[in-house]
């Protein structure tokens, strides 16, 4: 199938598919003008790629692809608590998590990347406009699932305060921030020494998985779809597809799955990276993996 072809065929399924969360997880949302909030929602984190693409397009730079996913991610978040109808502890504590990772993943991913230059993943897809809008629409739906339970949390017209499964939700949530947090810090600092810039990190947490900040970025995910959980209802649990959203995305699309595959054709003939390779899993921390 053509690049053509199979473009256009990734941005209707993606439009298709966030319709059908947005149809689902509005169900028990408040609305406005007889419209739900939350398939509302949807329609603006499409808007705000299309809108951002064209510049990004014009001038042929990625530079703030990243970052425009952040903001609409804080963007969707102070909506939803614009029209929730109460602020109470669940909706609040969600709403927090949120824009706490966006903000930081949003200025980590700049810097890094104002840093670098270029993302090298869009060299051969930016001179590409189809090839490109797909890659800006594909964050729409990224953004929409992925905050498709905390949304329609947030959203919802059940009232939501802070219980037990909110609790754990946090503590999950917790955890998987101070994994991705350590992991990219770690990273970053390993990435900054010259003399590393041709081998490979094996360790901090990357000892015990080769993409901990990965793992962190599932969790944290989980732990909002937890907190979501108590007042989803009917096709609303539709939306808890947000944690195996980011678990497909990131070991089966881009993420894990890419970054694999460019390590083998760096390292694949290195003993060293073949030991790793053997020793430590791909995504979930192993304690026992350095051993």
């Amino acid at each position: 199938m053509k690049a053509k072809q199979m473009s256009i065929i990734g941005i209707l399924v993606s439009v298709a598919l966030a319709s059908a969360v947005g149809v689902a997880g509005g169900a028990g949302s408040v609305t406005v003008g007889g419209v739900p909030v939350f398939f509302l929602c949807g329609i603006i984190a499409f808007a705000i790629q299309w809108l951002m693409f064209i510049p990004a397009y014009l001038y042929q730079t990625e530079k703030y692809y990243d970052l425009t996913g952040s903001l609409t991610y804080i963007s969707l978040t102070l909506l939803s608590l614009d029209f929730a109808r109460t602020l109470d502890g669940g909706r609040l504590m969600i709403a927090a998590m949120v824009m706490i990772w966006a903000v930081r993943l949003g200025a980590f991913l700049f810097a890094r990347i104002r840093a670098d230059g270029h993302d090298v993943r869009f060299d051969k897809i930016k001179p590409n406009f189809l090839r490109f809008l797909m890659t800006w629409t594909l964050q729409g739906l990224w953004v929409f699932l992925t905050f498709s339970a905390g949304l329609a949390a947030i959203t919802s017209t059940e009232p939501h305060p802070i219980g037990l499964l909110v609790i754990v939700g946090g503590l999950i949530w917790v955890t998987g921030f101070a994994i991705e947090v350590i992991a990219d810090n770690q990273k970053g600092r390993f990435r900054s020494v010259a003399a590393n810039r041709d081998t490979f990190i094996n360790h901090g947490l990357w000892k015990y998985s080769r993409h901990p900040n990965y793992f962190g970025e599932i969790l944290l995910w989980l732990g909002i779809a937890v907190a979501a959980f108590p007042v989803l209802s009917g096709w609303q649990y539709v939306t808890l597809v947000s944690p195996v959203f980011v678990y497909l995305l990131l070991t089966q699309v881009s993420g894990v799955k890419m970054l694999e595959a460019r390590a083998l054709r760096r390292w694949g003939d290195n003993e060293a990276y073949q030991a790793y390779l053997k020793r430590t899993p791909a995504l979930v921390l192993n304690p026992w993996a350095g051993s």
